[in-house]
């Protein structure tokens, strides 16, 4: 379904047309190669010669047991093994089913920064215990939150808020209400489909409205659910609220934003947002409910913890 099937009229304020810097995600791969026999020289002293060892030379990621070599010593790590068809990629040999034990044992004793330690991240682990942290870094890339498509995009929060802006053509508002009327002739021909319509900036933070209509069981529905541009553990300091009705009914939902970590096809499956049947979201649409004229109106705030009372007061930004 085009992003430009449906219309979206919204009566929040626009966002200032400020300039939002790219901030690009580099990655740093080590270019120098080695021969090494089968034992590691002990003449290699300092974590990042031997880090460059432990780079696998046709993927550059880091090798993990077992490690593979050939009879001539290169090394590679076991995933690439299978594809370069038991050959070795430096000398072509054959390279059979010879560990490099050395390079293992040597890779127990190091400790190494996470990858992402030019993100902000301060860690230091032992290199097996690496990976798995960097799996789960607060400092890793977000992946591109737009939901229309899928976009291979990664990079910090305001590298991805420009990204929606300038690339998928997103639209950005300011404010913590809003109040949008979802516009859609032939209602019934559409089964699925995905739309993120808006990025919201409030309390200083990043927040994508998500409409989507899709099967649940045999029924038809149409979901709204709002994700917060960061981490779980940031998007918890925050609750919202949405709302549809009309001829005196309404229904409304209340929750927690969840993160782009999670993705949109995710939060949708797990049926975290307001969920509107496609007769009831008719009916609330008036007139011979063959065109579809749903306003769902909503707002976020931020919950703030009163030390005097040991519970969480709403903060409403105006």
């Amino acid at each position: 379904m085009e992003l430009d099937s449906i219309e979206c009229v919204s009566s929040s304020d626009g966002i200032d047309e400020e300039e939002l810097h790219y901030h690009q995600i580099s990655k740093v791969h080590s270019n120098g190669s080695s021969n090494t026999n089968s034992s590691v020289s002990s003449a290699i002293s300092p974590a990042t010669s031997v880090h460059e060892l432990l780079e696998c030379p046709v993927c550059t990621n880091s090798m993990y047991p077992p490690i593979h070599q050939c009879h001539n010593g290169h090394t590679l790590c076991s995933t690439c093994k299978s594809r370069v068809h038991n050959r070795c990629p430096t000398c072509r040999q054959e390279l059979g089913d010879i560990r490099c034990l050395a390079l293992e044992k040597v890779a127990e004793s190091l400790e190494l920064p996470c990858k992402y330690c030019s993100l902000g991240c301060p860690e230091i682990f032992p290199y097996y215990s690496k990976l798995k942290h960097e799996l789960q870094c607060n400092f890793r890339p977000y992946n591109c939150p737009y939901a229309g498509s899928e976009c291979s995009v990664v990079g910090d929060i305001p590298f991805l808020v420009a990204h929606l802006r300038d690339d998928h053509k997103v639209d950005m508002h300011t404010g913590c209400t809003f109040n949008h009327r979802y516009v859609k002739s032939n209602p019934r021909e559409v089964e699925n489909a995905t739309w993120m319509l808006t990025v919201f900036n409030c309390f200083g933070q990043y927040f994508c409205l998500h409409f989507e209509a899709f099967q649940l069981g045999m029924a038809p529905v149409y979901m709204a659910f709002l994700r917060f541009m960061g981490d779980e553990t940031e998007a918890r300091n925050f609750s919202y609220s949405l709302e549809v009705g009309a001829n005196s009914r309404k229904l409304i939902w209340e929750g927690t934003p969840r993160s782009i970590r999670d993705s949109h096809r995710k939060v949708r499956d797990s049926h975290d947002g307001l969920i509107i049947q496609r007769n009831m979201a008719l009916f609330f649409s008036g007139g011979d409910r063959k065109e579809l004229k749903l306003r769902v109106t909503g707002r976020i705030w931020k919950e703030q913890q009163n030390p005097d009372a040991g519970v969480c007061i709403p903060n409403l930004c105006n």
